[in-house]
Order: structure tokens, then sequence, then C-alpha cells
């Protein structure tokens, strides 16, 4: 790190985190590694460069090298998702989605999403949310029965609140989503149909997923998460709203986009496209499952009874745990996951009453099958040993040890 003996208080922090993300199991379902192909790209000159507006339609001169990259990112992010159109200029999924609300709807219209509770995410509707603030939020939930979309109660919602918008994705829903049927709903009731695929777009670009593309008329992804690329957005659209989709991006939005982050797109896009990503995301897959099952078999109540993608929901109500209790003492032993809220949580968002496990991240560093159930075994023993500060001082040392057999960042940095 160029910082070292410079800047000593950031190059300190910023070893640390290194050190974090290389010695910990990180089972967070929207995070991941960025390798060294894409740390580069986001690390170049490129953010030095104003880049207003589009390719060929720039606001400031010098553009001409900048125009080619985002060009082939937009190429590369069409081709690898079968889509009309492609704006990459989104900062993050969140900008991707406000695009477009922005693109289609007006101030007050109704808007119905996935209620967060049930696995949807803040800007599908919720209250703190422009999306819940600007516009008339409704939701629709899981079903009490199975804990699955129940679309005919989808339907039975849509008709009753006549949305201008539909939103199909979410961030903590575990089963396949069936874009076709949110597809027929919105035609339904005269509705434009959104997927948010920012969880799962690895997945639907391996073809291992239900794909959203023919079906919605606006897909919103991140860009990190499986796709295993930077922290950003991109927003897809049939050809018919792509001006009102750049429009909104830009000038609506944001200003100058980031021309470090777009290329290091255009790099794990590009990786994407490849077979090696595609047996990874298999891999990611078969961990979540073998995890799920494991997980069950210690006695663990799984929400929606198992996982078709790469996360999971425990419902720690059997073990008289909290979901931030968990999160607080397995982050002390090495093990990192998010608190979450289960669909009919009788506890706070800041309490929870479950933990949200996912594999993308273990998966990168190469670990499958049996390290899923050796991760498992270490969850239940902290879990066990909530209040024991030794006890998770020596799983964080088994954690360190058990890390150092999968070296990612190790392998490019002396830590």
């Amino acid at each position: 790190m160029k910082l070292e003996g410079k800047d000593t208080k950031i190059f300190e922090l910023m070893r640390r985190e290194l050190d974090r993300e290389e010695y910990s199991l990180i089972l967070i379902a929207s995070e991941n590694y960025a390798d060294e192909d894409v740390l580069a790209a986001q690390g170049c000159v490129l953010t030095n460069k104003y880049a207003e507006g589009y390719p060929t339609k720039r606001y400031y001169s010098g553009c001409t090298h900048l125009d080619e990259i985002e060009s082939i990112a937009i190429e590369r992010a069409k081709e690898l998702f079968g889509a009309e159109h492609a704006n990459v200029q989104p900062h993050s999924g969140s900008s991707a989605n406000m695009a477009v609300y922005y693109a289609v709807l007006d101030r007050g219209d109704t808007v119905l999403g996935m209620d967060i509770a049930h696995g949807g995410h803040l800007t599908h509707g919720a209250k703190p949310s422009f999306s819940g603030k600007w516009y008339r939020a409704v939701s629709y939930a899981v079903s009490e029965k199975d804990e699955m979309l129940d679309y005919d109660e989808i339907l039975a919602v849509a008709r009753k609140e006549r949305p201008k918008l539909i939103i199909a994705g979410a961030s903590a829903y575990s089963k396949f989503i069936d874009f076709k049927k949110f597809r027929e709903i919105a035609d339904e009731v005269g509705a434009y149909f959104m997927a948010d695929i920012a969880h799962i777009a690895g997945l639907v670009a391996a073809g291992l997923h239900p794909s959203p593309f023919g079906h919605a008329h606006f897909v919103t992804t991140t860009t990190h998460k499986t796709l295993r690329g930077p922290r950003g957005g991109i927003v897809f659209c049939n050809q018919e709203f792509a001006k009102k989709i750049d429009s909104a991006v830009f000038p609506g939005i944001q200003g100058g986009p980031l021309m470090h982050v777009i290329a290091a797109k255009a790099v794990a896009l590009h990786q994407a496209m490849t077979e090696e990503f595609k047996q990874y995301q298999k891999q990611i897959i078969a961990n979540a499952k073998y995890m799920a099952k494991c997980m069950a078999d210690l006695g663990f109540r799984i929400v929606s009874g198992g996982t078709d993608n790469h996360l999971f929901l425990v419902d720690l109500t059997p073990k008289n745990v909290t979901g931030n209790e968990a999160q607080v003492s397995l982050e002390a032993s090495g093990i990192m996951v998010n608190k979450n809220l289960i669909p009919f949580d009788t506890r706070s968002p800041g309490i929870t009453s479950g933990i949200r496990l996912g594999t993308p991240a273990v998966t990168t560093r190469g670990m499958k099958e049996k390290e899923m159930e050796i991760i498992c075994v270490m969850i239940d023993a902290v879990l066990k040993n909530l209040n024991d500060r030794s006890f998770m001082e020596n799983t964080r040392a088994k954690v360190r040890e058990f890390c150092k057999g999968f070296p990612f960042y190790s392998r490019m940095y002396d830590i």
C-alpha cells in the first residue's frame, strides 16, 4: 500500500480492515471479495476525469477514452443479461432504483413492493426511504403458511391498490421468484414492472435463476454481491424507455459518473461471461443449500424451509437467542453475519429474531460443502456460549487458522 509511512492513521485502519477481511468468515449475503483486476481498475487514474453526459455526448472535453470504456461496459452488460438497453452510471443499486421511479412516476403515485420485514429492500417502499416518503407505498408479504410468495395474494393486493409500479426482488428471500407471473399481474392492473436482482444477478447471469429479462420493463442490480465486482449499480430497460432512464440518471439524480468504477464494472462483467464464473455460481448455491441443511440438522429453523439461491434466514427463536445477540457474539468470534427480521417477526428491526447467512464470499475463497459444515458447527457452538468471552476469543483464533487454508488477499498483500 502506497500510504505506508505517509498518512499513517488511514493506512493503519486500511491494514486492519484488510486483515479482518482475510481472516474472518464473511457470511453477509450482500458482500463479496473483489479480485485484484477489479481493484486495479477501480484504483486507477480514471478517478481524475469528469465525464458528465454519455458516450459521444459529454459536457467536458478529453473524454475519448472514457467514451470507449463506458461503451464497452454497456455492451458487456447488455450481452451478459440479454438486455435491450443498459445504463452503467448509477453509483449504487438504490440509485438505479431511484432512476426508475424518476423515469415513470410522479410524486404520490402508488408503488407495490415486498414488505421489508418479509425480505424486501428499503427502496421498495420502506417509510424511511425516498420510496416511502415521496410515493404511496403499499406492500405484499410472504404466506404465513410456508413463508413463500403467494402470487394469487399479490394479484389481490394489486387489484385493490392499483399501483403504477410493481417491484419484484428481495434482500432476504431464499426461493425462486417467478418474474413471468409478476409481469402478468402488472399487465392486469396496468402497472409498470421492475425487477430488482441486486442479490441474484450473478445467478441470473449464469442461468441458475429464472431471468426477469423479457418480462420486466426495468431491471436493476448492484455490481457487487454475487456479481463480484465493484460497489455500484446498473439499470436495464426496454429500448422504449432508454431516453427516460438515461435522463433520470443524468442529469436527474447524478452529476459526473465515477469512471474508475465503470471501468471496474466492465472488468467484472467480462469475468461473468466465463465458464469459471458459472461454476462459481453453481458452488454458491450448492454451499447455501448444504449450509441450510447443516443448520437445520443442528436444530435451527430455516425460514421458507430452505434455499434456491445464495442465502437463507435462520429463525433463532427456538434457541432463545435474538438476531442482535447472535450478530455481536459471532462477530467477536470472527464470523460475520447480519441480524435480520424474519417474516411475522415480533421483535424490532434493531433486535430481530433471525440472522441472514450467505455464501458468495466464502465460495470466492474456494470453500465447499465440507467447509460449510465446519462453519455451521462453529456458529452453533458460539450461540451456545453467548456470554463466554474466552470461548469467543478461542473461536476467533480457530477461524483465523481456518481462513489461512483459503488465502485470498494474502496472495496479493503482505498481511
